[in-house]
């Protein structure tokens, strides 16, 4: 867990070695720093910073387009300054065209970001399991990729390639719209929301051999098959964007009707996290400590 003078710029060198170990990557949806700390005091290796979610709980609104670029560095250096483990992150489309996409990498870098994950479609994009997406074209889009991978410090920032090409234009053009962006220089490739079994084991068979993200989309459109089918099939990450926004979401409603109701939140607090404990899991211990220690 990161503490209050930790200084850790290698999110990057340790997302490329989790990658060299060969085994799939899970990665949780955070949607702020505390669901990143629990996401890794959970021991899951690496977070995913989720735009759906950074939407909902920056804004309280959907995942439209509405979040700017630098509302979500702004998120992403939250995130990344509370945790110890490398931070995958949403750039929606980049914020532009291939000018914007340079410094949106910059700017990502410069937060501590060890991946980032850029989308084919247009402005104001959508959540990629919502319909009405357009896109721009496979050129435009692997002009962006290249402008990522050129903008980059490090050569170990991880550029994610993604396509929400399935919807508009069918299975087989999303694999080829792939393909592009893997020769643009995109390290991962994404294929967002393959609609059956068949359209996700076909996507692993056409791009085996380049790193594949499996988007785990509760309640999306693709279909949630298991780990082991996962790792069956060689997809090296797969993120899980919104459940613990949606846990987090039940959980306030049903404290909130217990008030309501009762006038207290008192019979709708035994499954709660108690408060010393709340402390502890947001560092009061360490900040106690330094706070002796530099008095």
């Amino acid at each position: 867990m990161a503490g209050l003078l930790d200084v850790d710029n290698g999110g990057s060198k340790r997302f490329r070695e989790l990658l060299s170990t060969g085994e799939t990557i899970l990665a949780p949806g955070a949607y702020d720093a505390l669901s990143a700390r629990l996401i890794e005091l959970a021991g899951f290796p690496a977070v995913y910073m989720t735009g759906f979610g950074v939407a909902a709980s920056l804004l309280g609104r959907p995942d439209v387009g509405l979040t700017t670029m630098t509302e979500m560095v702004d998120s992403a250096r939250r995130i990344v300054q509370a945790v110890n483990v490398p931070v995958i992150a949403d750039a929606d489309t980049g914020y532009g065209n291939a000018l914007n996409v340079v410094r949106t990498v910059r700017e990502y870098e410069a937060a501590g970001i060890a991946a980032i994950q850029l989308e084919d479609q247009v402005a104001p994009k959508r959540c990629g399991h919502m319909t009405g997406r357009q896109l721009i074209s496979a050129d435009e889009m692997a002009g962006k990729v290249s402008a990522a991978a050129a903008a980059r410090r490090s050569s170990d920032f991880v550029i994610i390639a993604r396509t929400d090409a399935r919807e508009v234009e069918g299975i087989d053009r999303a694999i080829d719209r792939a393909r592009r962006y893997r020769d643009a220089g995109a390290d991962m490739l994404f294929v967002e929301a393959p609609q059956t079994t068949e359209e996700v084991e076909l996507v692993a068979h056409e791009l085996q051999g380049a790193p594949l993200l499996f988007n785990w989309a509760e309640g999306g459109k693709t279909p949630p098959l298991s780990l082991s089918e996962l790792q069956s099939l060689g997809f090296r990450l797969v993120i899980f964007p919104v459940g613990a926004l949606l846990a987090a979401t039940a959980a306030v409603q049903r404290i909130l009707d217990v008030i309501m109701a009762d006038g207290t939140p008192q019979r709708g607090l035994g499954d709660a996290v108690k408060f010393p404990d709340f402390l502890e899991t947001i560092g009061l211990p360490e900040i106690d400590a330094l706070g002796k220690q530099f008095a």
